[in-house]
């Protein structure tokens, strides 16, 4: 089920992001947290705050950790497997599920950023600006003759 002309949401200095109400999950433990999600073309991964690791029941140090640049400058990202659950808002049940994902937690991330390699390329992306809306879908195959 497409994700079909979800309204952007309003943020701080006036600018419209597309966001989506996710579960973050640590798929050995069950332990979950319910947030909000900015998808975010410019990021090459999901990012996760670093206070979710204990949330989660992850130990933050024992992830595989690497230096990675952010527009804040470098840091340390600590990888741990974690399954992404997208909901519809206002609808209960999650209509998309990224399955066990390395995902990167970082110290001084506020947010839950929806990158590219591990959650975008699932998904065929439309923005509409002028309208203010935005949606998402699992691309169509193609039939081949």
């Amino acid at each position: 089920m497409p994700l079909d002309w979800c309204p952007l949401t309003l943020c701080n200095g006036g600018i419209f992001r597309a966001i989506l109400e996710v579960k973050i999950i640590n798929p050995v433990t069950g332990d979950s947290q319910k947030t909000y999600g900015i998808i975010d073309t410019g990021a090459d991964q999901c990012a996760v705050p670093a206070d979710f690791a204990q949330l989660l029941g992850h130990n933050l140090s024992a992830g595989t950790n690497r230096k990675i640049a952010t527009g804040n400058g470098e840091t340390t990202a600590y990888g741990h497997t974690t399954r992404i659950e997208i909901f519809r808002p206002g609808l209960l049940d999650p209509v998309y599920t990224i399955q066990d994902t390395p995902i990167d937690f970082m110290p001084n991330l506020p947010v839950v950023l929806l990158g590219v390699e591990n959650f975008l390329n699932n998904f065929v992306l439309t923005i509409d600006y002028p309208s203010k809306q935005f949606s998402i879908k699992k691309p169509t195959q193609t039939l081949l003759f």
